[in-house]
This record gives structure tokens, sequence and C-alpha cells, in this order.
């Protein structure tokens, strides 16, 4: 980690997170030199973290927290951790999208970000179960007035989640009825074994709905969420086009990617989408 001690607290507390996660656990000392802050502040940390159900302080430090496979953060405890990752694959995956197409948008943190960077993309129409990402258009379609070529977005309805996520049997006959150029989706955890998976039975239900609706399906994950898995499955990896993530995925897990899906994006690093011998059209 690099020693800023001018990061945001999000920033701050993504990175011990990360380290905690990566380490299997740490003490506060390895991260006041690590982090270049007091031994007050990282204990805040800390005590924010525990808050939120991310880790277990420990006697000198914290562990990481096993969680249930039922477990199912809120939107706000999830948009403060991997904030580089995500931004960098909200980049890269915006890459992929061309004028005029029709895309789905899940719900998720990473979608959020990638819906910022797709406010641009002139004459797009875009369907989404998430209200955060149905509002970040709304906004831009408010603050630009009458301007040309901004996008048509369709809101499904359902029952809101703690990712704020609209799911269940309206959100599952509105998308059934429609056609996707390409879905970007994203995830509570990814695996070889158990595919792509949510601990929200539900919501299972309505990505399985969206993934049925796409001609192509694009993934969009940091490298945390490999390895993890949800109560309940939605979609094998063979049934996934593209996953764009971050640099931080592992050697190992980008060979048992690359065996699976046709296209591996790692973010901010060569192949991005875009470059000679890569599709950019969605």
């Amino acid at each position: 980690m690099s020693e800023n001690q001018h990061l945001l607290a999000e920033q701050r507390r993504a990175l011990i997170l990360d380290e905690v996660r990566r380490r299997g656990g740490v003490r506060v000392n390895e991260l006041t030199r690590k982090l270049n802050v007091s031994d007050m502040t990282i204990r805040r940390d800390l005590d924010a973290l525990a808050r939120q159900g991310m880790l277990a302080k420990v006697h000198g430090g914290a562990v990481p927290v096993v969680e249930a496979s039922t477990h199912e953060p809120g939107f706000e405890a999830k948009s403060g951790l991997e904030l580089t990752a995500k931004e960098d694959i909200a980049r890269a995956a915006a890459e992929l999208v061309a004028p005029g197409r029709a895309i789905a948008l899940s719900g998720g943190t990473t979608t959020f970000a990638l819906a910022q960077h797709l406010l641009d993309v002139p004459d797009l129409t875009v369907v989404t179960n998430s209200v955060r990402v149905a509002d970040v258009f709304h906004s831009a379609q408010r603050t630009s007035g009458q301007r040309q070529g901004v996008a048509t977005v369709v809101l499904t309805g359902g029952v809101r989640t703690p990712s704020d996520s609209l799911v269940g049997p309206v959100a599952d006959q509105a998308i059934a009825s429609l056609h996707f150029d390409v879905l970007f989706l994203g995830v509570h955890g990814i695996s070889v074994e158990a595919g792509l998976s949510t601990p929200n039975l539900a919501e299972a239900e309505t990505n399985r709905r969206l993934v049925q609706s796409a001609r192509r399906v694009v993934v969009v994950a940091d490298h945390t969420k490999w390895g993890t898995v949800g109560l309940s499955s939605f979609a094998a990896l063979e049934q996934v086009d593209t996953l764009v993530t971050d640099a931080g995925l592992p050697a190992e897990a980008r060979a048992e990617v690359s065996d699976h899906l046709r296209q591996l994006v790692i973010a901010g690093e060569p192949g991005e989408p875009g470059e000679p011998g890569e599709g950019t059209g969605a």
C-alpha cells in the first residue's frame, strides 16, 4: 500500500480491508506505518469497518469476517470498497459500448460507476433494475435539458434489495419481454465451481432473466469477488462472454477464467477493449 496521509477515509478503509483479506489479518502498528497515519485514525477506521461487518476486531488488529452465504451488504457499505479498481473497470467496460445500442445494467456499485462513464455515449437505450443507476441517467437528463442523444432509461419495477436493486416477479416479467445487445452485470461472487452467485434468492432469479435476455454478457467485478460464493448461483462461467476486472486478480485465477470465458479484460493493462485485436462493439 502506498504511504499517503492525505487519503480520504473511504480510500484508506478500502486499502485496510484489502490488506486484511489478502494477509488474513493485520496489526494496528503495521497499518500506521503503511498508511502514515496515527494509531487513533487506524482504530477509528477499524471500528467503522467492524460496524459494517467487513472485518472483525481482535486485540491489536483485525481479521477477516467469514461471511455467511446469505449475507448481503448494503449499497453504502460496498460503495467505499475497491474504489480505484471499480473506476478502472468502469472506464474499460465503457469502451465496449457503441452509440445507439440497447444495453442493460444490473444493480451494484461497479455498474453504478460504469453508468457515470456512459453519460456521453449518444442514443443509448438503458434498461436497469438498479435505482442508483437510473438516478445517474435521470440526474444527467435534468441538467442537460433537451440535449440530443441523451440515454433513454427504462427502470424495471420490483422489490428493493439492500443493494438498491429491484427484483422479484414484477422485475422478472418486465425483463423477460426485452432483448439487449449487451448486459453489464455486477456480481456478489464468481468462481469456477459456482459460477456467478448472489446471497439474495430473488435477485438470483432476476439476474437469470437478465442473462437470458442479453445477446452478450459482460461481468464487471473487482478481484475480491473471485472465489466468493453466495447462496444462489444464477449463471455458469460459460454463459459469460467477457469479464472485466482489475490487475489484482491473481495469475492462477486469470488462467482459470481464460479457460471458461471468451474474453478477459484486465482494466489498466495492455489488451483492453479498443486496442488492436479486441472488439469494441457491444
